[in-house]
């Protein structure tokens, strides 16, 4: 994780989402073991500095029908966590005006809130870092777009929230964090293929296209970085078994897009090949 941003009083809080769930105050990690309360602190982490109400940790914790303990069991499990966070400070060494672990984690009308100080927060340095490149994609800076998206891509030590086994709340966060993951991926792939770096991409996007059979975006970047590197055989067998799969599993075509990709692969003569930093004619058919 980043180095920790502490003001004078000791009270920064780096958060790690993306990944295994880690949230260190002064470095010290207040991190529970225990299943449940983990689930409370990655939602409080997930809206540090902001308020979740009781309802959406209990919802969390035991569904939409939670049974009449809960508040009362919440609430043991947020004194846990401000034991914790108690620990974390007094390591820190707190003389006059420094804060309490009720001031970090904060009782709120209706809920609680993580107070996160100076610190940081690895799903806000991604969204931040990537919101760079795809403005600089935009801009058609692609060697800027690239790097900016290839650096909020190394954010992520693994799934978010991997060594967490999520209720309905959390569970709806890691499929938006993971798509905001293959969206950042799949914009930066197309800022590397801008810039003719398709060799470098065919093992990359191999892995990818096999664990995501289906992605058809990542499955038409593999066919254009193949039949770059004069391998068009190898591209048509890419849009092959996705088909294959798309109408197995799920009855469907491949989209017209996909299939626009195809046709020019087709036609194209085979040492068709851009200039680094010129657009791909065949990329714009996608």
């Amino acid at each position: 994780m980043p180095p920790t941003v502490a003001d004078e009083q000791g009270y920064g809080m780096d958060i790690g989402i993306l990944g295994a769930l880690d949230v260190r105050q002064n470095e010290v990690s207040i991190t529970p073991t225990a299943p449940k309360p983990r689930r409370v602190l990655a939602v409080l982490a997930l809206h540090a500095d902001r308020a979740v109400a009781v309802g959406t940790l209990t919802e969390e914790l035991w569904g939409r029908h939670p049974p009449r303990s809960a508040r009362p069991t919440l609430q043991t499990y947020i004194m846990h966590l401000r034991d914790l966070i108690a620990a974390a400070l007094e390591g820190a060494g707190g003389g006059a005006g420094a804060r309490t672990a009720k001031q970090v984690l904060r009782t709120v009308p209706g809920g609680y809130l993580l107070d996160g100080g100076e610190g940081t927060s690895d799903v806000r340095e991604f969204e931040r870092i990537a919101d760079s490149g795809y403005r600089a994609r935009e801009a058609g800076d692609q060697p800027e777009a690239a790097r900016l998206l290839r650096a909020a891509l190394g954010l992520w030590r693994g799934p978010a929230l991997a060594d967490i086994s999520p209720g309905e709340y959390l569970n709806t966060w890691i499929r938006a964090l993971s798509e905001s993951r293959l969206c950042a991926l799949d914009q930066r792939i197309k800022a590397d293929l801008e810039l003719g770096r398709h060799r470098e991409l065919i093992a990359e996007l191999t892995v990818l296209a096999a664990r995501h059979p289906t992605h058809e975006s990542l499955c038409g970047q593999l066919m254009l970085a193949l039949h770059r590197s004069g391998r068009r055989s190898d591209a048509l067998d890419a849009y092959r078994r996705l088909h294959t799969t798309l109408v197995r599993d799920q009855g469907l075509e491949p989209s017209a897009a996909l299939g626009r990709i195809r046709q020019s692969v087709l036609a194209a003569p085979a040492d068709d090949a851009p200039a680094p930093g010129r657009a791909d004619p065949l990329a714009r058919t996608g």
